[in-house]
């Protein structure tokens, strides 16, 4: 049974400076450390960690809101895609990054993504990267 998980953070860097990374290749693969392909169009393809991860971006609002189909090379043919929605908010210092992952396929396999997968694999690396910008 797919199963669904919400996670917050905060960001060093405003709502629009994540947004536009997240959606351009060249910085989403700048802030995760993988390589990625993006699009910031509704119904365009994306790629991240070097392939892992693919899907579409299903709305887009900028600077505040993006909502992506979301698999990665885990997933069984069977498995439809999951949803990943992020929300940013302006806070003091930054964003306030809400994630939502929805529909994700039941099993160990896929515990990972809630027990820190993407503590370690989105949130680390893009604080450190946004960390790192603002230094400049």
């Amino acid at each position: 049974m797919p199963y669904r998980f919400t996670l917050s953070t905060s960001m060093p860097a405003a709502p629009e400076t994540i947004y536009d990374c997240w959606l351009d290749s060249a910085g989403h693969s700048a802030m995760t450390g993988g390589a990625a392909t993006a699009s910031d169009r509704i119904g365009g393809a994306f790629t991240a960690w070097d392939g892992y991860i693919s899907g579409r971006n299903l709305a887009l609002e900028r600077g505040r809101r993006i909502v992506q189909s979301w698999r990665t090379t885990r997933f069984s043919a069977a498995d439809p895609d999951s949803i990943v929605t992020l929300t940013l908010a302006p806070v003091a210092g930054g964003a306030a990054l809400t994630l939502e992952h929805a529909d994700v396929p039941d099993g160990d396999a896929h515990k990972g993504y809630e027990n820190g997968g993407w503590a370690d694999h989105y949130f680390a690396p893009m604080r450190a990267y946004f960390a790192g910008r603002a230094a400049r």
